[in-house]
């Protein structure tokens, strides 16, 4: 059974990936985690996307809205997140 491995990236130089999921079709998704209503982006999150490269780039907030927050970067609530998820895995 194939499954999601879920992981973390750390650079050395500090850049990192909150949550890097690797699914079993072999795209890897970037996940950043955020408290609060207004999500930012960091410059280590930039960069750790550089080195990566992954298929999809999210920040996971506590708010329910989604919308793009920069280019390849959709801000989604933690629910949306978990039903793309569980979409991707029942098809």
């Amino acid at each position: 059974m194939n499954c999601t491995q879920a992981n973390f990236f750390l650079t050395a130089a500090g850049a990192e990936i909150d949550l890097l999921l690797d699914l079993p079709d072999g795209r890897r998704w970037a996940v950043e985690i955020k408290r609060g209503l207004s999500p930012a982006l960091t410059r280590g999150f930039h960069l750790a996307r550089e080195a990566v490269r992954p298929a999809r780039s999210f920040i996971v907030y506590s708010g329910r809205d989604r919308y793009p927050k920069a280019e390849g970067v959709d801000v989604v609530g933690l629910q949306a997140l978990a039903r793309d998820l569980t979409a991707m895995a029942a098809a």
